[in-house]
């Protein structure tokens, strides 16, 4: 197992974790926003326990990477993985992509995977490709008002309001009857607070305003299209339903009930299909 740091072209250091063997096929994960590499723990464990390469790298801003100024936006948030995948000379991928996560995958996949050949299959999870911003063309969005409301949020008590969003629509812990987890909120909050305050108040817009239409009509690999039915941070009308039709090789699998993080709330669910995913 290993760890450490590349540098981009611009100089940022971005911090990766790169586990198990060398040969086998590598699962590169992509993490949400404001998050770290850490939100992929039970999938990392899993996949290395399956006998395969596991990768994932914060996010520039994020978790352990260089605080820096600028290049928060998705262009450079797919760059950034490209680097991660130049230097660790990663080839046959699967990528996968949750929430912001899943755009940086589309614009990756698009931009960098496939042109050089280094991307298998795809898989985009609660993630808010196509455009979650509502406009003349995309007017099933959320209006500009409710990010707007992210950053105020986020600018007044940055802890507090990850606290309120952990604690609440990210897991549905503000569903009726659910049973909320102090250890799984603290832990998106643990990894919240790691990361800079600009780089998640630029990343508002980056995940909320960038269309990525373009993105998913250019990728041709097999990608699966995962979506909690009761996601209350990126709605699965104006998101998933409407990639899919998007994308050349699709397939859409959604889950009844499940929350935006599904990934930690019903991780044996999610690990055995995107197993299947990955072997099919």
């Amino acid at each position: 197992m290993s760890s450490g740091f590349i540098k981009t072209n611009d100089g940022v250091e971005i911090y990766y974790k790169d586990w198990g063997p060398k040969q086998a096929q590598p699962i590169v994960f992509h993490h949400g926003w404001p998050l770290s590499s850490d939100d992929w723990d039970a999938q990392m464990l899993f996949f290395l326990a399956q006998g395969y390469r596991v990768v994932a790298h914060d996010r520039r801003g994020h978790g352990r990477s260089a605080q820096v100024d600028s290049g928060h936006d998705m262009d450079h948030y797919a760059a950034d993985a490209s680097a991660v995948a130049e230097a660790l000379d990663l080839k046959n991928t699967v990528n996968i992509g949750h929430s912001t996560g899943g755009g940086e995958v589309a614009r990756y996949v698009a931009k960098f995977g496939e042109p050089q050949g280094r991307v298998a299959k795809a898989v985009l999870v609660s993630a808010v490709p196509p455009l979650m911003l509502k406009t003349a063309a995309n007017p099933g969005g959320l209006p500009i008002e409710v990010f707007d409301g992210f950053r105020k949020a986020l600018a007044d008590n940055r802890a507090q309001f990850y606290l309120d969003v952990a604690g609440g629509p990210f897991y549905g812990f503000n569903r009726p009857g659910a049973a909320a987890s102090p250890g799984v909120v603290n832990n998106w909050w643990r990894q919240g607070m790691m990361g800079a305050a600009n780089a998640h108040y630029d990343g508002i817009k980056a995940f909320s305003e960038t269309d990525q239409t373009d993105d998913l009509k250019a990728i041709s690999v097999p990608t699966l299209v995962l979506h909690g039915e009761d996601d209350q941070i990126v709605p699965i009308d104006d998101s998933a339903r409407l990639s899919v039709k998007l994308l050349k090789n699709g397939t859409l699998k959604t889950y009844p009930g499940f929350p935006h993080g599904m990934l930690t709330t019903h991780p044996d669910v999610l690990n055995a299909d995107l197993l299947a995913f990955v072997k099919g």
